[in-house]
C-alpha cells in the first residue's frame, strides 16, 4: 500500500512549521547519528536534535494532525506512532541512499519497543522550492518517485528499500515517523481499508441505517477483532 494522504496540515500549520525549521538557530544535528548499522553509511542529511524543546514542540503537532486524519486512522489502523522526527536535506548534508528501516524500533519517548509496519513521510517544503531530492521507493515492478505538496503525506510499508535522491538546489525539509498497526498483516490492512472505503461511499448513497451498511459494517468490525493485535 502506497496511499497518498492530502491535506495533512493546514496552510497555518505549514506557516507555523517553516517558522520554526528555517530559522537561523534550528538545533539541526548530523542524521547519521541516529542511523542503523546498514543505513549509518548511506546516511547525508541534517536531522532535527531529539531532545530539543522544539522538537517535542512540532511533534505534538504532527500527532494533532494525524489524530483528525480520518483517512490515515483507516489505513494504518495504528496502535503506536514513532515520535515524528525531522530532516533537511540541502548543500553538502543532501541525501540519503537505498535503505531498509528497522523492523522493531526503541523510542526515547515512552521506553518501549515497537514493530515499523508503516513509514510515513510529510513533506513540509513545496516542491518548488528544491531540485532532486525525490523519495525514491523501489518495487517488485519498479521504482516509485515521490515528491508532494507541503502539507501532504506518503504511507508506504515498512519493508519497502527507498532512498532520498541528491538535493541540487534549495532545502528539503520534512516530518517523517513509523507506526505499529493494530493489524500486522499487509494483506489484511489492505482488505480492511478497501473495504471501509467502500462502506463510505455506500454510506453516502443509501444512509447510515440500510440493511446492507449495518450488515457490512458488521463484518468490517468482525474482521478487525478477528486480525487485532491488541
Amino acid at each position: 500500500m502506497f496511499l497518498h494522504i492530502k491535506n495533512v496540515l493546514t496552510a497555518e500549520e505549514i506557516a507555523l512549521f517553516r517558522q520554526k525549521l528555517w530559522a537561523p538557530d534550528t538545533p539541526w544535528v548530523d542524521g547519521a547519528r541516529s542511523a542503523g548499522g546498514q543505513a549509518v553509511h548511506q546516511k547525508n542529511n541534517l536531522q532535527l536534535s531529539q531532545g530539543s524543546e522544539l522538537s517535542g514542540q512540532l511533534q505534538g503537532l504532527v500527532k494533532a494532525a494525524l489524530a483528525r486524519n480520518a483517512l490515515f486512522f483507516s489505513a494504518a489502523l495504528p496502535r503506536r506512532i514513532y515520535n515524528p522526527l525531522f530532516n533537511h536535506y540541502a548543500d553538502g548534508a543532501n541525501y540519503y541512499g537505498d535503505h531498509v528501516d528497522s523492523a522493531v524500533m526503541h523510542s526515547r519517548a515512552d521506553n518501549a519497543w515497537m514493530r515499523s509496519d508503516l513509514s510515513c513521510t510529510l513533506f513540509l517544503t513545496p516542491p518548488d522550492e528544491y531540485e532532486g531530492g525525490e523519495l525514491v521507493a523501489t518495487e517488485a515492478w519498479g521504482e516509485k518517485r515521490i515528491k508532494m505538496p507541503a502539507g501532504d503525506m506518503v504511507m508506504y510499508p515498512g519493508s519497502t528499500v527507498h532512498q532520498v535522491l541528491p538535493v541540487t538546489r534549495g532545502h528539503r525539509i520534512s516530518s517523517f515517523f513509523w507506526v505499529e498497526s493494530m493489524v500486522r498483516g499487509l494483506e489484511q490492512r489492505q482488505l480492511l481499508f478497501d473495504m471501509d472505503m467502500a462502506l463510505l461511499r455506500l454510506r453516502q448513497s443509501v444512509g447510515e441505517t440500510h440493511p446492507s451498511v449495518i450488515t457490512l459494517s458488521g463484518t468490517y468490525h468482525n474482521l478487525l477483532r478477528m486480525w487485532s493485535d491488541v
